[in-house]
């Protein structure tokens, strides 16, 4: 049998409950919801066959997502509601209800996430005004790198959930977090009777996604096992691009004994495409420009090519245009080894440990830049050749105390981390250029390369000490500290093979972060908490990159929030309230051209509200509302001053709704919709180009032609809207369109 972690001791009496308190969140509900927080449940025993539930279509919860386990924001086993920070998961029966197919579309119905598939720095998000390699992403727990060097676009087929934990999130994950955390959790082994499922789905651009996933216990009762393929294509909307995406996972569960869990797991990435790099921003006064408006706004003069654009637009002849060259690549093949074991040695002691092994094989070889020159009515490009090969390893192990102090509850867990990277990157030294005309553009190849090689070498050191006590029924004291050592050896040589100057060279960080937190059930089901939270971060770029001659020293970010999460009516109906203030100090930004520039402070002040409802089995609504107001303060730019400016891609307002109802029959059938808002962002730090705010809506109708078939046709941007989606600081002069209309049929059984 299955031997979960023990329930965190607490002796809890709920105090009776005042009427103010059971009807709180019911007005507010009639409103808006995200719907999912972020962990994974429990292990319960499997139901038999004869048990199994029919497909599910509305994203059934069995568990309410406050009362999940938060994995990524806190290692002491607390449910969502427990936790003292803003935390969404998204499982995988909402991924699948809500249509999402790639891990990009998921996190943009997140509260307050914003997210683009740059092709430099695909799977790119953004939250509290915070992106880049503020925001750590992990796998299973587990860091690879700064997400702008490591992301891949990837599919949500292999994927259990994803857990959006918001805010410094240091304390988990270490250097990297200031902003906050994305957690990609893989399907994992189950006990029971083992369930299988296929999934076939055709859309517009020549979209085509498969998957296979099995798992259950094998015929050795105390073995349980998942594995998952899944494979997606599509040609783009954009005229000759493509991708192709393949992921395998698998894992095994071995119950040794009662207490004690073996596991192993594997996964294979290969991802290859043809990448769409954007459409050029041009000058609206241009001779037979043909401007598209409602997308982008303001001035600007590029910092490539020197062109004074003045008043901006992009010309609607250029709207599905690839200005890449013909010869482009853009691909990846990564593995996971991951095995552990997980002992509970007593009902006080639980000790679980963890070693892996990544690796990562990466290419680009593209066009990159696409600048309009107002003076010539061209536009001008220029080429970039960069590969990784990358080996991580490392250990994660937890020891687990539950005991009492003073009479009071406590569990206390301390945990050691380490990793080695070994990061070597060959890249272009020269840059082939050209110029081709805005319309039809003779795209040409690639040219000459000559290439150049750096290398990184990273090893991380981290003790970290998290506690829970309990102060009194219902009200608990939660606190953390994390002491990192980070270890970079870096070099940088020249198409000659001769180091730069200032390269070799070696640094040494040792960073502490914690986070100091207070939760308390003011009635049954209701909970407020506040926290203090710091982090910390590489001032300039990332540690991949990181050259001698810039600031050294790392960004120091604090935090301080308060909140409210609630369930009501039967656990039917549940809201979350967020209000932060962050600081991040010591920060280098990104700006036009490829540089760099020191910013003073990023201040970061908002509100997040979440709520979702089920009134009957027939109706599900739900929604989310995010303010935030986040600005430079002394930030010396090298144009001048832009203190107060806001980092790109932080919109004020974000916003998601959506309802489903489902009728029975013969062949019970269900409707969905939903709606998303985004407000206007800024596509650089010098905030003299918008990108518009947005409004798209999706529709869906789903059909069971029986209890473990599934048919759905979904509706993409309903009403065709064109807008700007993202914009990367690094190539300011062309932004990212969102995909147009689309259509897609999709298949699902279970058996």
């Amino acid at each position: 049998m299955a031997h979960p972690r023990p329930k965190l001791p607490s002796g809890r009496q709920r105090p009776a409950c005042p009427r103010w308190a059971t009807t709180l969140g019911v007005p507010l509900v009639l409103a808006i919801q995200s719907g999912q927080p972020l962990a994974q449940p429990a292990q319960a025993s499997e139901p038999t066959q004869a048990e199994l539930p029919r497909v599910t279509i509305v994203g059934e919860r069995e568990q309410p997502a406050l009362q999940q386990p938060a994995g990524s924001a806190s290692r002491l086993g607390l449910t969502v509601r427990e936790t003292p920070a803003s935390i969404d998961i998204l499982p995988q029966e909402l991924l699948l209800e809500r249509g999402s197919r790639t891990v990009t579309e998921a996190a943009q119905a997140a509260t307050g996430v914003t997210a683009g598939d740059f092709p430099a720095e695909p799977a790119n998000f953004s939250m509290r005004g915070f992106a880049n390699s503020q925001i750590n992403t992990l796998y299973n727990g587990l860091k690879i790198g700064p997400p702008n060097m490591t992301s891949r676009v990837m599919d949500v087929g292999n994927l259990e959930r994803i857990e959006f934990l918001k805010g410094p999130a240091s304390l988990m994950s270490g250097e990297g977090a200031s902003g906050g955390a994305v957690n990609f959790v893989t399907r994992q082994p189950h006990r029971g009777q083992p369930r299988h499922e296929f999934n076939l789905s055709a859309g517009s651009f020549g979209a085509l996604r498969s998957g296979f996933g099995s798992g259950g216990t094998t015929s050795v009762d105390s073995l349980d096992y998942r594995i998952d393929l899944n494979r997606s294509a599509g040609k783009g909307f954009i005229a000759d691009t493509r991708h192709e995406n393949w992921h395998f996972s698998g894992g095994l569960d071995w119950y040794a004994q009662p207490g004690l869990k073996l596991f192993g797991a594997v996964e294979f990435k290969k991802d290859e495409s043809s990448a769409y790099w954007g459409t050029p921003l041009v000058s609206a006064a241009a001779p037979g420009i043909q401007a598209q408006s409602g997308v982008v706004s303001g001035t600007y003069v590029s910092g490539f090519n020197g062109s004074n654009l003045g008043t901006v637009t992009l010309d609607r002849r250029t709207l599905r245009t690839n200005y890449n060259v013909l010869d482009n690549r853009n691909k990846a093949d990564e593995q996971w080894l991951r095995m552990g074991a997980d002992w509970q040695a007593n009902t006080a002691l639980t000790l679980r440990t963890q070693f892996y092994h990544f690796s990562a094989d990466r290419e680009w070889f593209n066009n990159e830049v696409t600048a309009f020159n107002a003076g010539t009515g061209l536009v001008d490009r220029e080429r970039f050749y960069v590969a990784h090969d990358q080996t991580t390893v490392g250990n994660k192990t937890e020891l687990q105390w539950d005991t009492s102090v003073g009479g009071l509850s406590n569990r206390l867990v301390a945990a050691l981390e380490w990793a080695d990277t070994r990061f070597e990157r060959p890249g272009s030294a020269n840059f082939p250029g050209d110029s081709v005309s805005l319309v039809d553009p003779q795209r040409g190849n690639f040219g000459l390369l000559t290439t150049q090689r750096q290398t990184s070498d990273i090893s991380n050191l981290a003790l970290a000490l998290e506690d829970r006590l309990m102060l009194r029924p219902g009200l608990a004291l939660i606190a953390g500290l994390r002491h990192e050592s980070i270890a970079l050896d870096r070099s940088s040589a020249n198409a000659a093979g001769v180091q730069r100057t200032g390269f070799p060279f070696s640094k040494t960080w040792r960073p502490t972060t914690g986070r100091l937190g207070l939760t308390w059930d003011v009635a049954p089901e209701l909970t407020i908490y506040g926290q203090y939270a710091t982090a910390a971060d590489v001032a300039a770029n990332n540690l991949f990159l990181l050259r001698a001659n810039q600031p050294l020293d790392l960004t120091r970010t604090r935090s301080q929030e308060v909140g409210v999460k609630q369930s009501f009516w039967a656990q039917r109906g549940e809201w979350t309230l967020a209000l932060y203030d962050i600081v991040r100090s010591n920060v280098y930004a990104a700006q036009g051209g490829q540089a760099l520039a020191l910013a003073g402070q990023q201040v970061s002040r908002g509100a997040e509200w979440s709520a979702s409802l089920r009134t009957a089995q027939a109706w599900r609504v739900w929604g989310n509302l995010a303010f935030n107001r986040t600005r430079y303060e002394d930030y010396a730019g090298l144009g001048g001053s832009l203190s107060g400016n806001t980092p790109p891609n932080a919109p004020r307002l974000v916003a998601n709704a959506g309802a489903t109802y489902r009728w029975g029959g013969e062949w019970p059938v269900e409707l969905s919709g939903s709606v998303r808002r985004v407000g206007e962002r800024f596509h650089s730090d010098a905030n003299t180009v918008r990108l518009a705010a947005y409004t798209v809506a999706d529709a869906a109708v789903s059909m069971e032609l029986q209890p473990s078939t599934r048919l759905s046709l979904r509706v993409r941007n309903l009403t065709d809207r064109t807008y700007a989606v993202w914009s990367d600081p690094f190539y300011p002069d062309q932004v990212l369109l969102g995909a147009p209309r689309s259509l897609e049929l999709s298949l699902g059984l279970k058996f």
